[in-house]
């Protein structure tokens, strides 16, 4: 349905006079009685009867009257759902429990008034689509390119750095030590199964497992976090590595232990990616502030970059 010809029917029904509504739309009072007659041919009845005063909604010009109404507030809403800075900024982070989710909450305890869609995506590629596509407006992902660009329009920012700690349970060998150094993880079993290859955060650690000499098992079905920490905390051989801010909870009789990783420190490298051509006035906000305060939140904060350790490509 041609939604001008509904607002003209509609202003010429609040006014009484096709010559008062052409004056209120800033059309000729000839365009108001084509785009009536052409709504009426449309409708196959007659909405106006023309009067000494002007023109009066007929009986079935009456019964449209409230639908094109609705019509005219559907279509407000429609606009305003996608208008700069009246739709929510939808930012995509790699898991609720995850670091992005983390350092996301922080932005809007900051900036409370930008409304936020958090969605999480599979992977960077995922990630990558979404934004080319304008799915989502910004994605917190490791970015694995070193030997190419990333696609065109597509800005990357480093927004933190992340400290990788070691998981065990109290049984564990190491589960006393205050700090470990990577080369002492060497020969231990590191039970990693949600490490799916091809995706960055599976590149991340295959290149840690390179860099130190370490064996990253992937082994066995996958059956969530909550199974991974009950079977830590009852083997005296196996550990795993999580992210300082990753947020776990587990029983108090599991009495797991995250140790801190040190001499050099791994970290995770986050990347901030948006696309350059998007519009939404949140986003400038959100990029500013993981810009200028990137390295309160860095797992370099306080350490020179020969203390940590990144994968060649980030």
């Amino acid at each position: 349905m041609d939604l001008d010809a509904v607002r003209t029917f509609v202003a010429a029904a609040d006014a009484g006079r096709f010559q008062d509504a052409a004056a209120e739309l800033s059309i000729t009072q000839q365009a108001v009685s084509k785009r009536i007659a052409a709504l009426e041919r449309s409708l196959g009845v007659r909405l106006f009867t023309r009067t000494a005063r002007g023109a009066k909604p007929t009986v079935d010009g009456q019964a449209f009257l409230p639908h094109a109404r609705d019509l005219l507030r559907a279509e407000e809403r429609a606009v305003a759902s996608v208008r700069p800075g009246r739709r929510a900024l939808r930012v995509d982070v790699i898991g609720r429990r995850l670091a992005p989710a983390a350092v996301l909450g922080d932005f809007h305890r900051a900036y409370p008034e930008v409304e936020l869609d958090v969605v999480t995506l599979f992977d960077a590629d995922a990630a990558v689509d979404a934004l080319r596509s304008g799915a989502i407006d910004a994605s917190f992902r490791a970015v694995t390119m070193p030997g190419r660009r990333l696609p065109d329009g597509i800005g990357a920012v480093r927004a933190f750095d992340e400290p990788i700690q070691f998981l065990t349970g109290p049984v564990h060998e190491l589960a006393t030590a205050r700090a470990v150094t990577p080369a002492q993880l060497a020969g231990h079993r590191i039970w990693m199964p949600g490490i799916v290859p091809g995706t960055e955060w599976a590149a991340y650690y295959d290149d840690l497992a390179a860099a130190f000499g370490l064996v990253i098992e992937v082994t066995g079905p996958d059956f969530g976090t909550q199974p991974l920490l009950d079977t830590l905390a009852e083997s005296p051989s196996l550990a795993t590595f999580v992210g300082e801010q990753t947020h776990l909870v587990w029983p108090a009789e599991h009495d797991l232990r995250r140790i801190a990783v040190h001499d050099p420190t791994p970290v995770y490298p986050h990347s901030l990616l948006w696309h350059r051509d998007n519009p939404h006035p949140a986003l400038a906000a959100l990029l500013a502030h993981f810009s200028a305060g990137r390295s309160d939140r860095s797992g370099r904060s306080g350490r020179s970059a020969g203390e940590t350790w990144t994968p060649a490509w980030a």
